[in-house]
């Protein structure tokens, strides 16, 4: 228990912190910004729609109650006009948030307007989106020898998972919606520690096993059955310049059918991954390679200790 005098103090220590908060605020620095509190699209809202729009995508793996046979078809309906008026709505709050916020009030109605009508054409690709996550699935099951089934790639895989979101948030990021896509990717990186950009663009049947530490960049493009491993990067060679190298290609390109094994990193905007071509672990490639390669680290030498018998140290001979 504390005593008077010590609540005394610990209060009086509170009040002069909190004096010296409100003092810092009014530095007028982009952290002490109050304004955009009220511009700031909602993580939270954000995130619902995430976990509704996965309900859209596979309806029979994500529920929040027990659907009967009959009515899951009668609970799509509803669950598409949430997702529309609160991601309509978020959308609108990050356009409204990226112009002059001078204009923040007289542009807002007008931000509401685009919004809705580019959250109607997002939620058109759904079932294109669909499509391309069904030949995800297949790349991934027929890949995995340790898939027991279609189901538990659906509910139980990282990278799967990191896929579906990364499919919906690129469609965002083809529409220009400002912050939205990049919420959602961080989504996905926090549950999955998988890190893809929205504006990488991947193709058709990608499979990613494993995936801890994926990071795959803004102006990555991926092609078509593309097996990616855990810890692999996909990234820029050099961030040096900043702000200045924004909308240039910094990221690699991966044609069809490569397959690229755990920690690689494959760096730079002009780097081409030849198609047909196998990356192995811990390769550090900065260069092209041409379709048809296989690109390996040397192996370093082993040394093997075994024990002769007893337990000294004498009693270890070591075989290279």
């Amino acid at each position: 228990m504390i005593t008077e005098e010590q609540r005394n103090e610990i209060n009086s220590d509170l009040r002069k912190l909190t004096s010296d908060l409100i003092i810092d605020y009014s530095n007028e620095r982009a952290i002490d910004n109050m304004d955009n509190i009220f511009h700031q699209p909602d993580r939270e809202v954000i995130f619902e729609c995430i976990r509704n729009l996965m309900k859209v995508l596979f309806p029979g793996y994500y529920r929040t109650c027990s659907y009967k046979v009959y009515n899951v078809k009668s609970m799509i309906g509803p669950l598409i006009e949430d997702i529309h008026f609160h991601l309509s709505r978020q959308i609108a709050i990050a356009m409204n948030n990226t112009a002059d916020p001078e204009h923040h009030e007289s542009d807002s109605c007008s931000c509401m307007e685009k919004a809705i009508g580019i959250t109607t054409r997002f939620m058109q690709t759904i079932p294109s989106v669909r499509a391309k996550l069904e030949e995800d699935l297949a790349a991934t099951y027929q890949g995995d020898p340790a898939a027991g089934s279609l189901g538990e790639i659906i509910v139980a895989y990282p990278g799967f998972f990191a896929i579906s979101i990364h499919r919906l948030a690129h469609e965002l990021s083809l529409l220009d919606v400002p912050l939205i896509p990049r919420v959602m990717s961080e989504y996905a990186h926090s549950r999955t520690g998988i890190d893809i950009h929205p504006g990488a663009t991947i193709g058709h049947y990608f499979f990613i096993d494993h995936g801890t530490g994926i990071v795959i960049g803004q102006s990555t493009v991926i092609g078509d059955h593309v097996k990616i491993y855990q810890g692999v990067t996909l990234g820029a060679l050099s961030t040096q310049g900043g702000q200045s190298l924004k909308n240039k290609r910094r990221h690699p390109t991966i044609e069809d059918n490569v397959t690229i094994y755990s920690n690689a990193s494959i760096l730079g905007g002009d780097t081409v991954i030849g198609h047909d071509s196998v990356i192995g672990g811990n390769a550090f490639v900065t260069k092209s390679v041409k379709p048809g390669s296989r690109v390996s680290v040397k192996t370093e030498e082993l040394v093997i200790s075994q024990r002769r018998g007893g337990s000294d140290d004498e009693n270890w001979y070591y075989v290279i």
